[in-house]
């Protein structure tokens, strides 16, 4: 009788300790916003951090908004005091669920799966709903998405003199590759 106490203790502890969450605080979210024709308006963010929990499916992602980096300066400078406003909108989250995920179906075939959840950009927040890619390659998880976002959605001004050199729809795409935390 005691040695099944002592297993099913172990059972129940090892059930808790391996459901993990898999995470990375050096994701990469790029956009790109250009228009043919004019300067490329596009930027990096290689310290974005994500979050999965392998077991409910849930699925967290957060970016600092002066962590974009541009290839020019004065665009940085210009998305982080006139159109982001960073220092009163530091940061921007996705906060959501995937449908239907199971981490025991994972394999390294790339599968598509719905990601549906909150988007705040701007200190707005809006629900969406995309796809997410996820690869399990070893102790890794490789998560990608794209999704469009239109910056009027998100109380975002753009001034008339370069509304037509900024696209109408921001292209976002996450790139995380996730580790047992």
């Amino acid at each position: 009788m005691k040695k099944i106490i002592i297993l099913l203790v172990f059972f129940f502890a090892g059930n808790l300790v391996f459901s993990q969450k898999m995470m990375t605080r050096s994701g990469e979210i790029k956009f790109e916003a250009s228009m043919p024709a004019f300067e490329e308006i596009a930027a990096t963010n290689n310290t974005s951090s994500c979050i999965l929990d392998e077991e409910t499916g849930n699925f967290a992602a957060l970016a600092l908004i002066k962590a974009f980096k541009f290839k020019a300066p004065l665009m940085e400078e210009h998305f982080n005091e006139n159109y982001m406003e960073s220092s009163t909108f530091p940061k921007a989250n996705f906060k959501g669920k995937i449908t239907n995920f199971d981490a025991k179906k994972l394999s390294s075939t790339k599968s598509s799966y719905d990601l549906e959840g909150d988007l705040t950009i701007h200190g707005v927040t809006k629900k969406i709903k995309t796809k997410l890619m996820l690869v399990f390659n070893g102790d890794k998880i490789t998560a990608t998405s794209l999704i469009s976002v239109k910056p009027q959605d998100y109380n975002i001004e753009i001034p008339n003199l370069v509304k037509g050199k900024i696209a109408e729809n921001v292209k976002i795409s996450m790139n995380f590759i996730l580790v047992a935390n």
